[in-house]
């Protein structure tokens, strides 16, 4: 039986080879690749030569003692690569299960995970003390099957193909400022506001507009104004008295609370678009997933 494939109903390269091969790739040597995977020379090229054997075709054009890839041979590496990767992170979270009740990969909006959700987990952590969230962080949906994570907190639209939604709450979004720059604005109404840089959020590009638009006044400035990727720089830029920000209201308690934030008009926007907690069909009954959701719909569930 050829050594670099592995039994099975697929014909699939064997890890050593694989390994070899993407070793070699990144560094460009077969010297070099032998020596991080602590193996001869020979051994790494042979693996190689075996694995172009196997799959028909070249995985390196060799000149004299220089390797570079072909097409195909990179193409093959990227893809390698990533598949490598994501066999390492695999292995790390079940390790993590040893003596746990389980593990949880949880993809969440960076300042939503900040400033809302882990000052609430030790809640969680007391009732499911066997239970380690990890945490990684995503702006857009992606692919379940593509990624080591297991839910996810999305905001947006209730619309994710193969998942489950479970709607969280929604948002109030109001304008904030620093106090000193609305003293040197004069700010007294909202066509005031229109004086001062307005700070965007790249991934809400109509926040201003829907909210100006609110208020009777033209949005051709709405998009005028620096940019930033998450609400944590964009609250942080307001604070430092940068310009007049749009946020959800519930991100900068604190900086409402400690007076470093105020809300000059308080007139407050809502839409139909929401915080969902989201996971894939087959991580339904999933106990950690199970546990987890169950927690969060109750932080999230209305007061009386």
């Amino acid at each position: 039986m050829d050594d670099a494939l592995v039994p099975g109903r697929l014909s699939v390269p064997s890890l050593s080879a694989l390994a070899a091969f993407e070793a070699a790739a990144r560094h460009g040597s077969f010297t070099r690749a032998a020596e991080e995977l602590n193996l001869t020379q020979g051994a790494v090229s042979r693996q190689v030569a075996h694995l172009e054997k196997v799959l028909g075709v070249s995985l390196f054009e060799r000149v004299k003692k220089r390797v570079s890839l072909t097409a195909a041979g990179a193409a093959y590496a990227a893809e390698i690569r990533d598949g490598l990767s994501r066999l390492a992170a695999a292995t790390v979270s079940a390790m993590a299960f040893r003596g746990a009740a389980g593990v949880l990969n949880l993809a969440t909006l960076p300042t939503f995970g900040t400033r809302w959700l882990i000052p609430r987990l030790p809640r969680f952590i007391e009732a499911h003390p066997g239970i380690t969230i990890n945490f990684t962080t995503r702006l857009v949906p992606f692919d379940f099957a593509r990624e080591q994570v297991d839910a996810a907190v999305h905001f947006g639209g209730a619309s994710w193909p193969g998942a489950r939604l479970h709607r969280l709450m929604g948002e109030e979004v109001v304008p904030v400022a620093a106090p000193s720059l609305l003293m040197r604005a004069g700010i007294a109404e909202p066509a005031d506001m229109l004086r001062v840089p307005l700070l965007q959020q790249s991934t809400r590009p109509r926040a201003w507009a829907n909210w100006l638009e609110q208020q009777g006044l033209a949005p051709e400035r709405a998009l005028m104004g620096p940019r930033f990727e998450q609400f944590a720089m964009i609250a942080q830029a307001a604070v430092a008295g940068l310009g007049l920000a749009i946020v959800p209201r519930f991100l900068v308690e604190e900086e409402l609370r400690s007076g470093s934030l105020v809300i000059p008009i308080d007139r407050p926007v809502t839409g139909k678009d929401g915080y969902y907690l989201v996971y894939p069909e087959e991580k339904a009954n999933l106990p950690t997933v199970v546990a987890f959701r169950d927690w969060l719909l109750g932080e999230c569930a209305p007061t009386s």
